[in-house]
């Protein structure tokens, strides 16, 4: 495609500001970049500023692999374009989407498009309508946290939403496919940075909204904001907006939602509320809930195999989504009870001796979700609940002491350690943790175990797996809290190979052979 008509689908407030002319000012574009390590011949390359990178700083490696042509704010003094075009524009990451859409050829006009958006819950609403669509025999494809799926291919996810380019080539694949539905987890993020402009949802599900992200988006309300433009932007005319009804916050994404014409169905726990789907009853056991559901087409009686009271909130979105959709109710309880098991989403670490504890991991890594996890299996552990966590680096520090307090509310015991310190100071880290553990000493892990009213610090996350799964007995339960499906560990600038789950099961085995 030429240049030329992937910019004369930039809107107005976009530019082209200025063009440096080059030998040949309307190239053909072959692909489109904006990781200058991977740009080929042909390459329409966007020089995007990131929070640690800017794309301005790569511009003449971008070239000299070949590159065709550049979109940039500005071009850098000295930069030596080889005759290659340079568009400027306000923003190249805005510019990015409506370009990447033109070059996909539109592909969420051919696709029924459903976006879940919230702090908490998204990636196992997505497991679950997944498994609802596939029953009703529809073609599902999976854009999300964990990973990116469809029937015939998978790969492993980057951002929880992808950067706008990835994700228009993500929509074409999937439709060349002949996938029909895809689910997308549309993270704050991508909201605010306009990853996913050029999609159109014909639904839109909002989860919860609680404390995360705050040292992007600087406050609650922005972050709230953030959150709501998925239903006053990016739903169809006359779409359908699934609400949490729950939700102190859920009054800003219903007006979101009105000023597209939206059709809301709320979901809530609240059995008197009327219409809508509601939760009637549940029962929560460590092998999964037994519930009853009202929809407007009737009640289900349902087993939902996830572990823990919060998945009975992301089934009822689920169902919610169900019912925007038309799915029969029938189908619905079908695809619910077949639902996999989600990846570090309370996922039970199964062991071969008969004495060993029951282990859990999970993603949580915000105060809410961690409250809720421990809260939901406190009642569910026979002997103790010992808690094994850390908080992220270069990220929120006012909810480390939140998660702190939470893990303290509910924990017998509890050891502190690493997640991904990235480029912070891990004792830094470590010591903001501390101050949220009002009431609690410090000990070492050695006296963890017959200690009350206190909590270890191990800051190696390998070893303090093992000493929460070696002080642990039959009827305890450990839960690894954080890092979930994650298969590594952010180390500076380096990411090293690192599973909870799979240290969790060498600790296990290891315990079995003692």
């Amino acid at each position: 495609m030429r240049l030329s008509k992937l910019l004369a689908t930039l809107p107005p407030e976009q530019g082209p500001l200025r063009f440096a002319r080059g030998d040949d000012d309307d190239p053909v574009i072959r692909g489109l970049g904006y990781d200058s390590r991977s740009v080929a011949a042909g390459d329409l390359f966007f020089a995007l500023r990131g929070a640690v990178f800017d794309g301005h700083d790569y511009l003449q490696q971008a070239v000299d692999l070949g590159a065709a042509a550049v979109v940039v704010d500005q071009i850098p003094p000295g930069l030596d374009l080889r005759g290659r075009p340079a568009v400027v524009v306000h923003d190249s990451r805005r510019a990015l989407a409506p370009i990447a859409t033109r070059f996909y050829g539109d592909p969420s006009s051919e696709l029924t498009l459903i976006g879940v958006t919230g702090t908490n819950g998204k990636t196992s609403v997505t497991y679950l309508v997944e498994s609802i669509l596939k029953t009703a025999g529809r073609r599902t494809g999976v854009i999300g946290t964990v990973e990116v799926r469809d029937s015939d291919e998978r790969e492993r996810a980057i951002n929880t939403t992808p950067e706008s380019s990835d994700l228009q080539r993500m929509l074409r694949a999937m439709r060349t496919r002949d996938v029909e539905v895809v689910l997308i987890e549309v993270s704050s993020h991508g909201l605010e940075l306009g990853r996913v402009d050029g999609c159109r949802f014909a639904v839109g599900a909002f989860t919860n909204l609680t404390q995360d992200h705050l040292d992007f988006h600087g406050t609650m309300g922005a972050y709230r904001d953030s959150k709501a433009l998925l239903f006053g932007r990016y739903l169809c005319q006359g779409g359908m907006a699934v609400l949490n009804l729950d939700d102190p916050s859920v009054e800003d994404f219903v007006w979101a939602a009105r000023r597209t014409d939206a059709r809301i169905i709320g979901v809530t726990r609240d059995p008197s509320r009327s219409g809508g789907v509601r939760l009637e009853a549940a029962e929560v056991h460590l092998d999964g809930t037994r519930a009853r559901v009202r929809t407007p087409a009737g009640s289900l009686s349902v087993v939902l195999p996830l572990v823990g009271d919060f998945n009975v909130e992301n089934m009822l979105v689920a169902c919610g989504i169900a019912v925007a959709l038309d799915v029969e109710p029938s189908v619905i309880v079908a695809g619910i009870e077949a639902c996999p098991q989600v990846p570090g989403r309370a996922e039970r670490i199964e062991a071969s001796n008969p004495d060993a504890p029951t282990v859990l991991v999970d993603y949580a890594h915000t105060p809410d979700a961690v409250d809720k996890l421990l809260r939901t299996l406190r009642p569910l552990a026979q002997g103790r609940l010992i808690t094994v966590f850390g908080c992220g680096g270069d990220r929120d520090r006012a909810k480390r002491p939140l998660m702190a307090g939470a893990v303290a509310r509910w924990s017998d015991r509890i050891v502190v350690t690493t997640d991904n310190p990235r480029t912070e100071d891990p004792l830094r880290i470590l010591a903001d943790v501390e101050d949220g553990f009002v009431k609690l000493r410090r000990i070492d892990v050695d006296a963890l175990d017959a200690a009350t009213g206190a909590y270890a610090l191990v800051p190696d996350r390998r070893a303090a797996i093992q000493a929460a799964i070696g002080i642990a007995r039959a009827g305890d339960m450990v839960v690894l809290a954080g890092k979930g499906h994650e298969d590594y560990q952010i180390v500076g600038r380096d990411s090293l190979p690192f599973s909870d789950r799979d240290e969790a099961r060498r600790a296990l085995a290891a315990r079995g052979r003692a």
